[in-house]
């Protein structure tokens, strides 16, 4: 199935389902839908980074400090949130990642989207899905920060970077 056939719930406000759309249909007519953003951080707390392909139907070739992405049809957010982070790290048997908050996110230009934030320890070996992540690697917290100002982020990524920062304190 092609990623904009994918069937995504459809949500208002409230974060309550209100209908289902294709995934592209969703984006074309900014039909607010569900996301996930886990931060992944290997053995030695470092975060895992990466470049997103050009392929990609939102923000591609951009960087992003999280995986992630939509929540399908019926989906939880935290089973979207194991599927997603397993899927772009290629790794299997990950921990459940740890829910920490849900923010509405909304670009400025009439599109928002449910966005739930969420952290996992990955001790294994990391094989990205070439048709997700183009580029990748582990970053400390003072090189990722050292890289904010001069890499072109994801904005919803960038948008849960900050909620996480100050959600941290």
């Amino acid at each position: 199935m092609n990623a904009a056939d994918e069937i995504l719930d459809i949500v208002d406000e409230n974060d309550r389902v209100t209908g289902q759309a294709p995934r592209g249909e969703a984006y074309a007519r900014g039909l607010r839908h569900r996301c996930v953003f886990i931060q992944a951080k290997d053995a030695s707390g470092r975060i895992f980074v990466h470049r997103r392909t050009a392929t990609k139907l939102v923000f591609p070739s951009l960087y992003d400090m999280f995986v992630g992405g939509v929540v399908g049809t019926g989906e939880s957010y935290d089973d979207a949130a194991l599927r997603e982070a397993e899927e772009e790290l290629g790794v299997t048997g990950l921990p459940r990642p740890a829910f920490l908050f849900k923010f509405l996110y909304d670009n400025g230009s009439g599109q928002s989207w449910w966005s739930a934030v969420y952290e996992v320890r990955c001790a294994l070996p990391v094989r990205p899905q070439v048709e997700e992540v183009a580029w990748h690697d582990f970053l400390s917290d003072e090189e990722l920060s050292a890289r904010l100002g001069e890499w072109e982020w994801v904005p919803d990524g960038l948008a849960a970077w900050e909620r996480l920062r100050a959600h941290r304190g």
